[in-house]
Parts: C-alpha cells; structure tokens; sequence
C-alpha cells in the first residue's frame, strides 16, 4: 500500500475509533490494537503503537470533556496514578510474556458486565453525579495493567464497573478519557524502554484521525441520555466479550 494510502486508511480507522470512543468511553484502544494485529504486528508491538497514539487522541479528547463539564476531578485522580503505575507495570510484562491469557481472561468479566449493564439499562436509578464508587484505586491499577497487555481495555473495565456501581455514565466516560491520556503516557515511556518506535505510519494516522474527531465525540456523549449510553455500553461489552470468544475458538 502506498504512504499516503496507507496513512489515510489508519487516519479514518482511526477517526472512526475515537467517535465511538468518545461517545461511549471505550473501543478506541480495542479496535486499533486489532486492526494492527490484523496487519501481522506482535501483540507488544500493537500495544505500544496504540498507546503513543492515545497519549495525544485520549488528552484531546480528555480536554474536550474537560471543557463541557464531563469530568470529575476527584475521580479522576483515584483512577489516573493507580492506572499509571498499572500500565507501566503491564507495558513490561507484555514485552516479555504472551499476552493470549490476558484477553481469554478478560472474557468471561466482559460477557457477565456486558449482561449486568443491560439489564441496569431497563431501570430507573438515578447516579449521584459526584460520587466515587468504593474501590476505585485498585479498579485503575488492574484496568491500567490489563490495557497495557492486551492493546485496550482500560475504558472497558472502568466505565462499564463505576457505571455499575451508579456513577453517571455522561461523568464517568469524561473522566475515564482524561485519565486514560495519564495512563497511556506511563505506558508508552514503559513502551520506549522495552520496545522502542514503531510503526510510525500508523501512530501518526491514529493520532490525526483521533485528534479531528475527538470534540464530536465528547459533545455526542453530553448530549445522550444516561440510559442509552448504558445500553450502548452494555451491547459494546458484549460484542468485546464475543470476540474474543471468537478468537479463542478458531
């Protein structure tokens, strides 16, 4: 494929992700990092490509919530320096170890949150926008961890718990995203020391595709009600969790 071609095509994929991103606060690390496996790139290899580009995809987009009143900033430090210390923790272990055990692992967690959050979505509570869910801090070391080995996952772990546990999803996705710009930075110095640059082609088509898109997303997400984001949540979980059934099976 030619540069520019190439470029491009990584560019929307990457616009794409960050869309879906923004509005439901998760996918954008998940689909990237498969798309880059899908291209022949070892599993640590697609995780660091990943992470350089969310350094820059996921504080543009952290901002933007920022800015229209999606963030809450106490929860947002409880997550963001356990994540840290997590991602940083997890970018060495998967430049070292397999990390086939780590998504298998993950599967049977995303099918039963994706199943919770369903039938979470068909009620009525109402969240307590400023509240920070009990055990937030190891909830962002194991997310942090988990998204440093597999490629992704740091939004789907937090998001779908704290929502679970009656944070507001529209506050929950805002500060999820502004720590994820903290956490993917831990593990892209973590990256540099253990694997170096690589791909840039497809670092930098992620990163302009996420970065143009990111404000759209953040105003799709203050704008959509707090039980369809739940829902669309849940059918994302799921649709993660069957794909790695998936896999597993072939």
């Amino acid at each position: 494929m030619p540069p520019l071609s190439e470029f491009l095509t990584f560019a929307a994929v990457g616009a794409f992700a960050q869309l879906v991103d923004g509005a439901l606060g998760m996918a954008y690390g998940v689909a990237s990092a498969a798309m880059l496996l899908g291209l022949g790139l070892p599993p640590a290899v697609a995780s660091a490509s990943v992470h350089y580009a969310e350094t820059f995809t996921c504080g543009a987009s952290g901002l933007s919530h920022l800015a229209a009143g999606n963030v809450r900033r106490r929860l947002f430090w409880t997550l963001a320096i356990p994540g840290m210390v997590g991602a940083t923790i997890g970018a060495y272990v998967v430049s070292h170890v397999p990390a086939t055990w780590m998504r298998l692992a993950l599967t049977p967690y995303l099918l039963g949150m994706g199943l919770f959050l369903l039938r979470r979505g068909t009620r009525n509570d109402h969240a307590d926008e400023g509240t920070v869910p009990r055990a937030a801090r190891p909830l962002g070391l194991i997310a942090g961890f988990a998204d440093a080995v597999a490629g992704g996952g740091w939004s789907a772990l937090t998001v779908t718990t704290l929502v679970a546990r009656g944070a507001a999803p529209r506050t929950v996705i805002g500060t999820v995203h502004l720590a994820k710009c903290l956490v993917s930075a831990a593990a892209s110095v973590s990256f540099l020391l253990h694997v170096g640059a690589t791909h840039g082609t497809a670092v930098i088509g992620l990163i302009a595709g996420g970065v143009a898109a990111a404000p759209f997303g953040a105003l799709f997400a203050r704008r959509m009600p707090a039980r369809a984001a739940t829902l669309l949540a849940a059918v994302a979980v799921l649709g993660l969790g069957l794909n790695n059934v998936v896999k597993a099976l072939h």
